[in-house]
Protein backbone atom coordinates (compact mmCIF):
# COMPACT_ATOMS: atom_id res chain seq x y z
CA UNK A 1 0.00 0.00 0.00
CA UNK A 2 1.45 3.35 -1.00
CA UNK A 3 0.81 6.67 0.66
CA UNK A 4 -1.10 9.16 -1.48
CA UNK A 5 1.08 12.12 -2.52
CA UNK A 6 -1.16 14.59 -0.66
CA UNK A 7 -0.60 12.70 2.59
CA UNK A 8 3.17 12.74 2.07
CA UNK A 9 3.15 16.49 1.54
CA UNK A 10 0.98 16.99 4.59
CA UNK A 11 3.31 14.87 6.70
CA UNK A 12 6.34 16.79 5.42
CA UNK A 13 4.53 20.07 6.10
CA UNK A 14 3.77 19.01 9.68
CA UNK A 15 7.42 18.02 10.22
CA UNK A 16 8.53 21.35 8.78
CA UNK A 17 6.18 23.25 11.08
CA UNK A 18 7.34 21.24 14.12
CA UNK A 19 10.99 21.90 13.23
CA UNK A 20 10.26 25.61 12.84
CA UNK A 21 8.46 25.76 16.21
CA UNK A 22 11.23 23.77 17.93
CA UNK A 23 13.92 26.10 16.58
CA UNK A 24 11.87 29.14 17.60
CA UNK A 25 11.52 27.74 21.13
CA UNK A 26 15.26 27.08 21.31
CA UNK A 27 16.01 30.65 20.16
CA UNK A 28 13.72 31.92 22.94
CA UNK A 29 15.63 29.82 25.49
CA UNK A 30 19.00 31.00 24.17
CA UNK A 31 17.92 34.67 24.16
CA UNK A 32 16.36 34.37 27.61
CA UNK A 33 13.72 36.96 26.75
CA UNK A 34 10.46 35.01 26.80
CA UNK A 35 11.74 31.79 28.41
CA UNK A 36 13.82 31.77 31.58
CA UNK A 37 17.30 30.44 30.92
CA UNK A 38 17.99 27.66 33.41
CA UNK A 39 17.98 23.89 32.88
CA UNK A 40 16.12 22.62 29.83
CA UNK A 41 15.54 19.06 28.68
CA UNK A 42 16.43 18.60 25.01
CA UNK A 43 13.90 15.90 24.27
CA UNK A 44 10.87 16.29 22.00
CA UNK A 45 8.32 13.45 22.17
CA UNK A 46 11.10 11.25 23.55
CA UNK A 47 13.54 12.12 20.74
CA UNK A 48 16.93 13.69 21.50
CA UNK A 49 16.96 17.11 19.77
CA UNK A 50 20.22 18.38 21.28
CA UNK A 51 21.76 18.60 17.79
CA UNK A 52 19.08 21.14 16.82
CA UNK A 53 19.81 23.13 20.00
CA UNK A 54 23.54 23.12 19.19
CA UNK A 55 22.79 24.44 15.68
CA UNK A 56 20.74 27.29 17.14
CA UNK A 57 23.48 28.07 19.68
CA UNK A 58 25.98 28.45 16.85
CA UNK A 59 23.60 30.76 14.95
CA UNK A 60 23.47 32.95 18.09
CA UNK A 61 27.32 33.04 18.37
CA UNK A 62 27.55 30.57 21.26
CA UNK A 63 30.68 28.69 20.27
CA UNK A 64 32.27 25.53 21.75
CA UNK A 65 35.11 26.38 24.13
CA UNK A 66 36.53 25.32 27.47
CA UNK A 67 36.26 27.54 30.53
CA UNK A 68 39.99 28.22 30.20
CA UNK A 69 39.49 29.61 26.68
CA UNK A 70 36.83 32.15 27.70
CA UNK A 71 38.41 35.59 27.89
CA UNK A 72 36.95 37.48 30.84
CA UNK A 73 38.43 39.45 33.69
CA UNK A 74 37.40 39.55 37.36
CA UNK A 75 34.21 41.63 37.48
CA UNK A 76 33.00 40.34 34.09
CA UNK A 77 30.75 37.44 33.15
CA UNK A 78 30.10 35.65 29.86
CA UNK A 79 26.84 33.78 29.10
CA UNK A 80 27.24 30.09 28.32
CA UNK A 81 25.44 26.77 28.06
CA UNK A 82 26.69 23.37 29.17
CA UNK A 83 25.14 20.33 27.49
CA UNK A 84 24.97 17.20 29.63
CA UNK A 85 23.46 14.39 27.55
CA UNK A 86 19.95 15.72 26.84
CA UNK A 87 19.99 18.58 29.36
CA UNK A 88 21.08 22.14 28.59
CA UNK A 89 22.23 24.24 31.56
CA UNK A 90 22.48 27.99 31.20
CA UNK A 91 25.05 29.76 33.32
CA UNK A 92 27.92 32.20 33.36
CA UNK A 93 31.69 32.05 33.11
CA UNK A 94 33.04 34.39 35.76
CA UNK A 95 35.64 34.80 38.48
CA UNK A 96 34.68 33.69 41.97
CA UNK A 97 36.48 35.65 44.69
CA UNK A 98 37.44 33.87 47.89
CA UNK A 99 39.91 36.49 49.21
CA UNK A 100 41.76 39.44 47.71
CA UNK A 101 44.50 37.05 46.57
CA UNK A 102 42.47 33.93 45.78
CA UNK A 103 40.20 33.82 42.74
CA UNK A 104 39.04 31.10 40.39
CA UNK A 105 37.39 31.22 37.00
CA UNK A 106 34.48 28.85 36.47
CA UNK A 107 31.23 28.12 34.71
CA UNK A 108 28.37 28.17 37.22
CA UNK A 109 24.84 27.22 36.19
CA UNK A 110 21.89 29.35 37.21
CA UNK A 111 20.19 26.09 38.25
CA UNK A 112 20.96 25.48 41.93
CA UNK A 113 21.36 22.36 44.04
CA UNK A 114 19.63 21.74 47.38
CA UNK A 115 22.36 23.71 49.21
CA UNK A 116 21.83 26.75 46.97
CA UNK A 117 25.16 26.29 45.17
CA UNK A 118 25.50 26.16 41.40
CA UNK A 119 24.16 22.77 40.29
CA UNK A 120 26.87 22.60 37.62
CA UNK A 121 30.32 23.98 38.37
CA UNK A 122 33.13 23.66 35.86
CA UNK A 123 36.29 25.33 37.12
CA UNK A 124 39.06 26.44 34.80
CA UNK A 125 42.21 24.40 35.11
CA UNK A 126 45.23 26.20 36.57
CA UNK A 127 47.61 27.67 33.97
CA UNK A 128 49.97 25.09 32.55
CA UNK A 129 47.80 22.14 33.51
CA UNK A 130 46.36 20.11 30.63
CA UNK A 131 43.40 17.79 30.82
CA UNK A 132 42.25 15.28 28.27
CA UNK A 133 38.69 15.61 29.50
CA UNK A 134 38.16 19.38 29.58
CA UNK A 135 34.43 19.92 29.40
CA UNK A 136 33.06 21.87 26.47
CA UNK A 137 30.68 24.75 27.07
CA UNK A 138 29.07 27.02 24.47
CA UNK A 139 29.86 30.66 25.25
CA UNK A 140 29.04 33.95 23.56
CA UNK A 141 32.03 36.24 24.06
CA UNK A 142 30.17 39.11 22.37
CA UNK A 143 27.67 39.29 25.25
CA UNK A 144 30.16 39.89 28.06
CA UNK A 145 28.63 41.83 30.98
CA UNK A 146 29.91 43.49 34.12
CA UNK A 147 29.11 41.86 37.46
CA UNK A 148 29.65 42.39 41.17
CA UNK A 149 32.57 40.08 41.98
CA UNK A 150 31.70 40.33 45.67
CA UNK A 151 28.28 38.71 45.09
CA UNK A 152 28.52 36.06 42.33
CA UNK A 153 25.64 34.06 43.85
CA UNK A 154 23.33 36.84 42.65
CA UNK A 155 23.94 35.83 39.00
Amino acid sequence: MTTPPESGRTSANVRSQLDKKLRETFRDIIDGKTVKRAKHELLFSGVDVSNVFLQELEKKSFLPVTVEQVQCEPGERVPAFYIDSTDAYFGWVFWEKFTELRLRKLFGSVARNEKGDWEIQIPALPAGRQANNSKIIYANLHQKLEMDIEHPVDL
